[in-house]
C-alpha cells in the first residue's frame, strides 16, 4: 500500500461500533464455494444490540499503536509498515497496514463474550474499517468495507469465511442474504423485531469455540464430495426458505418448527457441534417450556438461543442460568455501523 498522504484535517477522535447477529437458519452455507453448489441457498439472521467497538485517537510522537481492551494486548510501532500481521493483534493489523494508520492508536473492545458464535470478530471487523476509512479519508462505500472486512479476517484465521456475518454488522436488521452466483443480495424482511425478542432467550454456555477449524473441516468434506454433508446443506437450504416465509407470515409456531429442524440439520453435519454441556442446556429450557433451540454459529461451544412462547421467557431463562449458562441482556438492533 502507498502512504497516504492527507489534505484534510485529521480528527481529534473517532468512534465507530457495529452490531453483532444471531443466525437464524442457513448458516455455514455462506462459505464460498459452497453455496454455488445448492440453488437457491440463503441465510437468515437479525443484528443484536452487543457491539464490537473501534476508536482512533491521535498521537503525538509520530507512532502506531494497537491496543485489544477484550484480550488486554496492546503493540506499538514506528509505522503501519512495521505492523507484523504475524502477532498477538494480528486482525488489527493487517486493517491498519491496509489503511495506511498513522500517528494514532486504535483501540477496540467487544459486549459479546469471547468465541460466542454471533460474529464478534466480523462486527469488530466492520468496526474497525469504518473507523479507519473516516480517520484515513478512505473511501466509506459500503460494500468496499465489508470486501475488506471479510477479506482481511480470512487473512488472518487462514481459512475461508462466511459471507453472511458482515451484512447485519454493517447495515442491522432481520434480513435474508441471498447467496446468488451473480451477487450476494441482502434483503431485509418486514418481521416485527419486538415480537422476535419476546421468543427468544440468548445465553452464552460459557466454553468458547473455534469456528475457523469447525467450518474448515466440513469445507472440506464438501468439498470432496462427501455425499451425507451435502445431503445436510440441501436440508439447511430448505429451511433457511421456509424460516423467511414463516418470518415475514409472522407464523411463530413455524418460525419455532424451522429452528428445531436447522438445528437437527447442523448436528448432522459434524460430532462436535453439540457437546453434552450444549444438550444439558437445551434439554433444561425445553422442560421450561422452550419449543426450540440451537446453538450460535458453527457450534461446539459458545452462546446458544432458546425460542418459545413468551410467557416462558422468564422460566427458560431461570432454567439456563441453573445450568450455569450466562443469559445475555440483548435487543434486536435496527441500526447497523454507526459512528459515535
Amino acid at each position: 500500500m502507498r502512504e497516504r498522504f492527507y489534505n484534510f484535517p485529521v480528527p481529534n477522535r473517532i468512534a465507530a461500533s457495529a452490531p453483532t447477529r444471531i443466525d437464524l437458519a442457513g448458516g455455514t452455507i455462506d462459505i464460498w464455494p459452497l453455496y454455488l453448489a445448492h440453488e437457491g441457498a440463503s441465510t437468515v439472521n437479525a443484528a443484536i444490540s452487543l457491539r464490537a467497538h473501534a476508536t482512533i485517537e491521535p498521537r503525538t510522537d509520530g507512532r502506531v499503536g494497537l491496543q485489544s481492551i477484550d484480550t488486554h494486548r496492546q503493540i506499538e510501532a514506528a509505522r503501519w509498515q512495521d505492523l507484523d500481521p504475524r502477532g498477538e493483534l494480528p486482525l488489527l493489523a493487517l486493517l491498519a497496514r491496509h489503511y495506511g494508520l498513522a500517528n494514532a492508536t486504535l483501540i477496540t473492545r467487544g459486549e459479546s463474550p469471547a468465541g460466542a458464535g454471533i460474529a464478534g470478530s466480523s462486527a469488530l471487523a466492520i468496526a474497525v474499517c469504518g473507523a479507519l476509512a473516516r480517520w484515513t479519508g478512505a473511501s466509506m462505500d459500503a460494500e468496499l468495507m465489508l470486501q475488506t472486512a471479510m477479506n482481511v479476517e480470512c487473512q488472518t484465521i487462514r481459512v475461508p469465511t462466511g459471507v453472511q456475518d458482515y451484512r447485519p454488522a454493517l447495515y442491522g436488521g432481520i434480513a435474508a442474504i441471498e447467496l446468488r452466483t451473480d451477487v450476494i443480495r441482502r434483503v431485509p424482511l418486514d418481521v416485527d423485531p419486538r415480537e422476535l425478542e419476546r421468543r427468544i432467550v440468548l445465553a452464552y454456555t460459557g466454553a468458547p469455540r473455534n469456528s475457523g477449524t469447525n467450518n474448515w473441516e466440513i469445507t472440506k468434506r464438501h468439498i470432496d464430495g462427501d455425499a451425507h454433508i451435502f445431503d445436510c446443506f440441501e436440508r439447511i437450504r430448505d429451511t433457511a426458505i421456509a424460516m423467511r416465509q414463516a418470518l415475514t407470515r409472522g407464523d411463530w409456531h413455524e418460525v419455532g418448527r424451522q429452528i428445531d429442524k436447522e438445528w437437527d440439520n447442523r448436528k448432522r453435519l459434524a460430532p462436535g457441534v453439540s457437546t453434552p454441556t450444549i444438550d444439558n442446556l437445551i434439554a433444561r429450557a425445553k422442560a421450561a417450556g422452550a419449543t426450540a433451540a440451537k446453538v450460535c454459529g458453527a457450534g461446539g461451544g459458545g452462546c446458544l438461543f432458546c425460542y418459545g412462547p413468551p410467557e416462558a421467557r422468564s422460566a427458560i431463562e431461570g432454567a439456563l442460568s441453573q445450568g450455569e449458562a450466562q443469559v445475555l441482556d440483548y435487543n434486536i438492533e435496527a441500526e447497523g455501523l454507526r459512528f459515535d
